[in-house]
């Protein structure tokens, strides 16, 4: 008999302030008819003055614990998904377990973009499953104001703030469960660094010393988008052995409504059973995933026993997919 790991506790945390196409269309030249057409986002929300990251993990997380009914002794592991820490060191995670008090154990910041969240949530998935932790905090948390160049029309529409964290506990596997058992089933993840230049940063730490600010060439990344989620939406099926009228829901990264209807075409899966918040959320980067699934567990739409699919891509190139029964 093995280890698996369990989401036990989801929870999310959104600022406050909410930015609406209408107030874009006050800063720069565009139109919300524009911008839902391209990406389907209506509305985001932008952190406050001085409000960082780890202010808006920290809520999350808190709360993903007070869902799973743990105490901060109880955790012995933390990993944060992030592209915008608030300094370049420490790392967000150790921000994460001061506030919260959580005892010393390995706390570190993944990043991978907007598939961070799959890659952090994979990471202490063999955490749990090697032995080395039995309760890890896992943080998807983003400011990506503070990498906007809010002149640049083409990509200040697109992207928002917040934070969205799970507990994932370990829990013994039994032989016979297989498909059926409550827990993480497999995990997959990618990269292809020949993308490197189509979705990046104008700056960084050791070339010009200065965060920069995000640039995409939105064509291109649209393209790989479709191609790479298609074929690892495909391979989860297959590893799996699963139709995909077995999956009660899927949970894509929240980049484009485009994206999301491509990849629920591929699994001939009505949208309806897609959890959509772009329209309200924005892009949130390696928040979009967690902040969907809190919002979907909360209100009431993802049950206990239902099989859910998580996927996304991000700059780099990355991808992931993580299939679970929640």
């Amino acid at each position: 008999m093995g280890v698996k790991s369990i989401i036990s506790g989801t929870g999310s945390y959104l600022p406050e302030k909410i930015l609406t196409n209408a107030d874009l269309e006050k800063m720069v030249d565009t139109s919300d008819e524009w911008i839902i057409q391209r990406s389907g986002i209506k509305e985001r929300h932008i952190a406050a003055d001085g409000q960082t990251t780890s202010d808006m993990a920290i809520i999350a997380a808190r709360r993903a614990m007070e869902a799973a009914n743990i105490s901060a002794d109880q955790i012995n592991a933390i990993i944060v998904a992030t592209t915008t820490p608030d300094k370049t060191f420490p790392a967000v995670a150790v921000h994460v377990q001061s506030a919260l008090g959580i005892p010393h154990c390995p706390a570190f910041d993944v990043q991978a973009v907007c598939s961070g969240f799959m890659y952090a949530l994979a990471t202490a998935d063999a955490y749990i499953k090697s032995g080395m932790a039995s309760t890890v905090l896992v943080i998807g948390a983003e400011k990506m104001s503070s990498i906007i160049d809010w002149s640049d029309r083409t990509t200040c529409v697109l992207f928002a703030d917040g934070a969205g964290a799970v507990v994932l506990e370990a829990r013994d596997a039994k032989d016979d469960e297989g498909l059926e058992g409550q827990g993480v089933l497999s995990t997959h993840l990618y990269a292809n660094g020949d993308g490197k230049d189509l979705l990046c940063t104008t700056g960084g730490p050791s070339c010009t010393g200065d965060v920069g600010f995000l640039t995409m060439q939105g064509k291109e990344v649209f393209k790989f988008a479709v191609k790479y989620l298609s074929e690892i939406v495909g391979e989860v099926l297959a590893k799996n052995r699963i139709h995909p009228d077995q999956i009660d829901w899927l949970v894509p990264h929240q980049a484009n409504i485009r994206i999301i209807e491509s990849t629920a075409k591929k699994l001939d899966m009505p949208m309806d059973k897609v959890v959509v918040t772009i329209d309200r959320h924005g892009n949130t980067s390696a928040a979009s995933i967690p902040l969907a699934l809190d919002e979907a567990v909360r209100d009431g739409r993802i049950k206990r026993g239902q099989l859910v699919l998580m996927e996304a891509m991000g700059g780099g190139f990355t991808w992931g997919a993580v299939l679970a029964r929640f």
